[in-house]
């Protein structure tokens, strides 16, 4: 639910901006705002996306600019991903690996 009205609201205010109503810097303001929330991830989750991506858990840290024992850390739930690392894990769950490369 929350997509769709995201979604319908970035393009009212895109074709605003188009016809000179909305200017760039409120364009910019609105995509922000309608930015998806990122969740937290298990372990579990953790393991599923290297694993739908055919990663290994050192190409997976490559690919993160982290070391591979953080991620080791968070497949056996020691640590969890926090700030940047959580936000490319949830680019990566949602365009896959190639968003990345």
């Amino acid at each position: 639910m929350r997509s769709s009205l995201a979604k319908s609201i970035t393009e009212t205010v895109s074709d605003l901006h188009k016809s000179g109503i909305v200017d760039e810097i409120t364009m910019k303001n609105i995509e922000t705002l309608c930015i998806p929330d990122v969740h937290d991830y298990t372990p579990e989750k953790i393991i599923s996306i290297r694993k739908e991506n055919h990663l290994s858990q050192a190409a997976l840290a490559a690919v993160l600019n982290i070391s591979t024992s953080t991620v080791q850390k968070w497949e056996r739930g020691i640590k969890k991903p926090a700030g940047a690392a959580k936000k490319l894990l949830d680019l990566v769950e949602r365009k896959g690996i190639e968003v990345l490369v």
